[in-house]
């Protein structure tokens, strides 16, 4: 009798992740987007465990004022008294969630209106373009600290104030993508099938801007940091709120650029740079998923190097010969 062979199903060991996550491939090979995401991690890690790292309430008075660093205190204290050390841990608990959470509000929004007004068009297009238009001609550093004088300092006051002028830019990029992905083919396709309008746009069209709305989340934490951290300095968050910001304003208040102190500027001022380098450069890596050019540039330079061609810089075209 012979002996039948079977042949071995489909094992987790053979699962191409490189085919089917190809972005966060590109992301994984790039230098400065592997840098990039490592700072952005550890960042995020540290103030997901400050309670860890520095246990006890931050806005605690344990030193006179602007001590210079120590054994015991390693960033010295503030102009209040308090540990430095506490204070930029923690702060990055506050900075990031307003980044991250401004961008999640403000790429929602954008998503929904610009992929609503390219899919339909019509009146409602023309509506949502105006809006869109009056969000981008507001001025927008007037506009924030408007909202947020008149609004009750908290977080999602600042998460609000920003997400509500940073979204249009966005939007419009969207919409003018979606304009372009309704006239292919498989849309086409969908509409005959008898798809309904919601369905084509949120499970046709919307896979096919991943990269795009990823890459837009990434640019608007940088803004939301940024922009929340200037708020802060100039007073108008909640001065409780332990954040980089607010340690900047204590720093400026204090004089503590006059006094020579450092500790009290420095180490805030250079995780805020920090965490929008850190942002910027996966952005790089983003911006080669999305640019077929630059990954052909990438692969052209890996082809060519240790070559005397190395420095072309050209897209590889293939050319059919008679």
């Amino acid at each position: 009798m012979a002996e039948q062979t079977l042949s071995p199903g489909p094992s987790r060991a053979g699962f191409d992740w490189k085919r089917r996550f190809p972005w966060a491939h590109i992301i994984l090979r790039h230098p400065q987007a592997r840098i990039g995401l490592v700072i952005v991690l550890l960042l995020a890690a540290m103030g997901v465990f400050a309670p860890l790292l520095v246990p006890g309430d931050p806005n605690d008075f344990v030193a006179i004022p602007n001590r210079a660093p120590s054994a015991e205190y390693p960033l010295g204290t503030d102009p209040l008294g308090r540990n430095e050390l506490a204070l930029v841990v923690w702060g990055a608990r506050e900075s990031l969630a307003i980044g991250f959470g401004t961008a999640a509000v403000a790429i929602l929004v954008a998503t929904v209106v610009g992929m609503i007004a390219g899919y339909f068009g019509g009146l409602l297009d023309d509506v949502l373009v105006l809006i869109m238009n009056l969000f981008l001609v507001i001025p927008g550093l007037p506009l924030l600290i408007l909202l947020a004088a008149y609004l009750r300092p908290s977080t999602a006051t600042v998460i609000l104030a920003l997400a509500l002028t940073g979204w249009a830019f966005h939007a419009r990029i969207i919409r003018a993508v979606t304009l372009s992905l309704r006239e292919k083919d498989y849309v086409a396709a969908a509409i005959v099938a008898g798809e309904g309008n919601l369905h084509i746009i949120f499970r046709q069209i919307l896979p096919n801007m991943i990269n795009l709305i990823v890459g837009g989340f990434i640019g608007t934490s940088i803004y939301g940091i940024a922009a929340s951290t200037a708020l802060a300095f100039l007073g108008l968050t909640d001065m409780e709120a332990v954040s980089w910001g607010t340690n900047l304003f204590y720093a400026q208040n204090g004089n503590s650029l006059l006094l020579g102190a450092w500790w009290v500027f420095v180490p805030s001022g250079l995780l805020v740079a920090l965490s929008a380098l850190g942002l910027a450069w996966i952005n790089y890596g983003m911006d080669e998923i999305t640019n077929p050019r630059l990954r052909a540039e990438r692969e052209l330079r890996n082809a060519l190097r240790g070559t005397k061609l190395q420095r072309v810089r050209a897209t590889p075209v293939m050319r059919r010969e008679h």
